[in-house]
């Protein structure tokens, strides 16, 4: 990235981009565990899972409840080094960020359903947020941003 973004996006002119991000691949072990575990602990939506025969692998999606982009492409792993990787993606950092309209009735429905917690829950200046693994052990947060 030029040091100077702004004087490198004013000399683009006219021919300003476009790009989102649509996918972000997590690492999982098995398909069917990771799927059952965002569909039935997170209520997360399977938008798509289809057979790659030419691969011999799935093209599985999954997004939140009411959200279209980004979305998980669960990826399963397939080599020693892509499952030493599987939980661990980013050394233990935070992970993913889940946004809510309501942190509390999320907070509550994921404790039901048996999510392990990292810490308790916080209020901070940006909005309320907790730490929650997921089925691997990858950290995400569970936010709902201050209006």
């Amino acid at each position: 990235m030029p040091r100077n973004w702004d004087a490198h996006t004013a000399s683009l002119g006219d021919k300003r981009l476009k790009q989102s991000i649509v996918h972000i691949a997590l690492v999982v072990r098995e398909y069917d565990e990771a799927i059952d575990f965002f569909t039935r602990k997170l209520d997360f939506r399977l938008v798509e899972d289809t057979y790659q025969a030419e691969q011999d692998r799935r093209w599985v999606l999954i997004a939140p409840p009411g959200s279209a982009n980004p979305m998980l492409l669960l990826a399963k792993a397939t080599t020693a080094e892509q499952e030493a990787a599987v939980g661990n993606q980013t050394g233990g950092r935070v992970f993913l960020f889940l946004s809510t309209d309501d942190f509390w009735r999320d907070y509550r429905r994921m404790v039901e359903r048996g999510i392990s917690f990292v810490r308790d829950p916080k209020v901070e200046s940006y909005g309320t947020v907790v730490v929650f693994k997921d089925l691997y052990g990858n950290l995400w947060d569970l936010v709902q941003w201050s209006e």
